[in-house]
């Protein structure tokens, strides 16, 4: 479970939620869109807060940063007890709406020759696999595609086992009962008191646990358990794509992540002292390689 630095937006950035076509979604908005706008999707079990350290340095390197709950997470209403709408080819559908709100919500919609606005796209682990069936679904609307933290196909065995764990005990226990089990098994050093400066206790963490769709936990597990590699597609369209992790990482290991930016002839960079979720561990690092990632697309 990804654990951000604090819940508070920082100074600047506006929660609201972004009505779109397909629903409302609950995000975090920040900075004005001087050389572009990026839409930020988080992973399994996260939130929109994820990416909270990096709206500051990304805004003064000239992005506009729209981090977002999916369908069903934290804040974004969703069916409680029904699958379907959580499929991953809804999601995307999901995503491409949310650009669409996006591009009215501000007067740069269009470029100088009347073209649709693209965007930076990037998504975290679960998200990742999301953000890359938006992309197969209309590569046209994208800048580029950041991949943070994942990878080709399906998770590790060892997460497939917590993943499995997960989705059994959601048909038997409520989340209340499901958030005290997950505690209950947290190592030592993470227990409360110890963990995260900007954190005074776990009633942030809870909050959005028992936000979140136990039918949308459920896809998206089984979605995480199940992908199939779709590099060779991605690749095949060219697009610029930044593979980024930290150094170590037991969801997709490095090397995993090596290969497939060997296969994609992605940008790849690691943050050294991060692990899964290098947008919390190392914010500012992360930042500074995005924002290097995009300005080098000009």
């Amino acid at each position: 479970m990804s654990r951000p630095f604090t819940f508070v937006p920082p100074s600047g950035a506006r929660a609201y939620r972004l009505g779109t076509a397909r629903g409302e979604f609950a995000v975090i908005d920040a900075g004005s869109p001087t050389k572009g706008t990026v839409l930020l999707l988080p992973g399994f079990t996260g939130s929109k807060e994820d990416f909270i350290s990096l709206h500051e340095p990304l805004a003064a390197a000239g992005y506009r940063t729209v981090a977002v709950d999916g369908r069903g997470q934290y804040e974004s209403p969703g069916p409680r007890d029904d699958e379907t709408p959580y499929a991953q080819g809804e999601l995307a559908l999901d995503v491409l709406a949310q650009l669409d709100a996006l591009a009215d919500s501000h007067d740069g919609s269009s470029g100088s020759d009347g073209s649709e606005e693209r965007f930076h796209l990037l998504g975290h682990s679960f998200g990742g696999q999301v953000a890359r069936a938006a992309v197969l679904l209309e590569p046209a609307r994208f800048r580029s595609l950041t991949l943070v933290s994942s990878g080709p196909a399906e998770i590790s065995p060892s997460q497939q086992q917590r993943v499995k764990l997960l989705r059994d005990a959601l048909t038997v226990m409520d989340m209340a009962q499901v958030w005290e089990a997950i505690r209950a098994l947290d190592p030592p050093e993470d227990a409360e008191g110890e963990l995260d400066a900007g954190l005074d206790d776990q009633q942030d963490l809870r909050r959005r646990w028992l936000g979140n769709s136990p039918a949308q936990l459920a896809a998206a597990g089984r979605q995480l358990c199940e992908e199939s590699d779709r590099v060779a597609e991605l690749a095949a369209l060219r697009l610029p794509v930044h593979v980024l992790s930290g150094e170590s990482d037991d969801t997709w290991p490095v090397p995993l992540l090596d290969d497939m930016a060997v296969r994609l002839e992605a940008h790849r960079t690691i943050i050294h002292g991060a692990e899964h979720s290098p947008n919390a561990d190392r914010p500012l690092e992360t930042a500074e390689a995005l924002a290097a990632f995009w300005d080098h697309l000009g």
